[in-house]
C-alpha cells in the first residue's frame, strides 16, 4: 500500500466580532475526496520538515504566510488505496488573506460548528484536539 505523508494546518484565529476562537476548514475541489472538508495542507517534499511543508503549502494553496507553531498530533489513517500520515500543525497567520486557489469553499468554524461539515475520515481524528483549543 502506498504511504502518503502530509502536513495539515490548524489555523486558529479569534473572531473580532464575537471574540470566539475559530479554526479554518477547506472543502476539496478535486480528486476522489472532492467536496469533503479538511484542514488545508499537502504532501511533504523530499528533505522537507513537516513545518517547512505547511508554510510552503499554505503559501501555494491559499496565498497566505503562516507560522508553524507546534505539532498538535500525527494522524495515521488507512484509506482504501493508501496509508496517510498527517502532521497536524497549529499555525498562525503572519500575512495574507486566505485566497482559495485550489479549494471549492472554506469556513471559519467555532467549537459549536466544528462538526457541521462533512470532514474527511483522517481529519475527523484531530477534531478532539482542535476542540480543546477552541
Amino acid at each position: 500500500m502506498k504511504n502518503i505523508i502530509v502536513s495539515g494546518a490548524v489555523i486558529i484565529r479569534t473572531n473580532p466580532a464575537s471574540q470566539k476562537k475559530e479554526v479554518f476548514a477547506t472543502q476539496r475541489g478535486y480528486g476522489d475526496y472532492k467536496d469533503g472538508w479538511e484542514i488545508p495542507g499537502g504532501k511533504l517534499e523530499s528533505g522537507e520538515s513537516p513545518e517547512e511543508c505547511i508554510v510552503r503549502e499554505i503559501q501555494e494553496e491559499l496565498a497566505t504566510e503562516v507560522k508553524a507553531e507546534k505539532i498538535l498530533g500525527v494522524i495515521d489513517y488507512d484509506y482504501p488505496d493508501f496509508h496517510l500520515t498527517m502532521h497536524c500543525i497549529l499555525c498562525t497567520i503572519i500575512s495574507g488573506e486566505l485566497k482559495l486557489l485550489e479549494h471549492e469553499d472554506a469556513k471559519w468554524l467555532t467549537k459549536e460548528t466544528l462538526h457541521s461539515v462533512n470532514w474527511l475520515p483522517a481529519d475527523k481524528l484531530i477534531l478532539n484536539r482542535i476542540e480543546e483549543i477552541l
